[in-house]
């Protein structure tokens, strides 16, 4: 994230500074499945990450039954984002990044 805010503002980079609201956590499991998606899946994960979940993270779907407490985006046809948000703290934690609920 200070990468993306490094050199010249610009009206994107004001955007973000002004409304980075949640910090975003990934588990261990989550940082080894982001090691395994290819180029393209890690700039729509980052995209994700800066758009959504940092601003409004409440945007996904809420998962009931098992995984309830939970938030999943998609990521691709096949794979989900997996999160939850702790409110108190503004804290989002990404529990993991390839799978399809319990797969």
């Amino acid at each position: 994230m200070k990468k993306l805010l490094r050199g010249k503002p610009t009206a994107w980079k004001m955007f973000l500074m002004t409304n980075m609201n949640y910090e975003i956590r990934f588990s261990n499991q989550a940082k080894k499945e982001v090691k395994k998606l290819t180029k393209k899946q890690k700039e729509k994960l980052k995209d994700i990450c800066v758009t959504l979940l940092n601003i409004n993270p409440f945007l996904g779907k809420k998962l009931r039954d098992d995984l309830q407490g939970n938030y999943s985006i998609r990521l691709n046809i096949k794979d989900r984002v997996l999160y939850s948000v702790d409110k108190k703290n503004k804290i989002v934690y990404v529990k993991k990044v390839r799978t399809h609920y319990g797969d």
